[in-house]
């Protein structure tokens, strides 16, 4: 059980788990392999959050982390969910 949601605090960025299609349209506009994305643990807190509105999130599935800032505008990363770090 989580006491906290974290996705509320102002610090923490957007995180979205991408569908099959979205995350292979990311990757072939990337032009990378889904393993060469920086990576996110499966227990990480937010992604205990989105489990409970996603259902469970399997490893190898994309994350996409949305910043926002007044200085920088909007910033676009994507994670690969993965048990441990390697």
């Amino acid at each position: 059980m989580v006491d906290v949601n974290v996705m509320l605090h102002e610090l923490v960025p957007e995180h979205t788990l991408l569908s099959e299609e979205e995350a292979k349209k990311v990757l072939e506009g990337l032009k990378i392999k889904v393993d060469q994305l920086p990576k996110i643990r499966k227990d990480d807190p937010v992604l205990k959050i989105l489990e409970m509105v996603e259902g469970e999130i399997t490893e190898g599935r994309i994350i996409k982390v949305t910043r926002r800032s007044e200085s920088a505008g909007v910033s676009v990363v994507y994670r690969m969910v993965v048990e441990r770090v390697k």
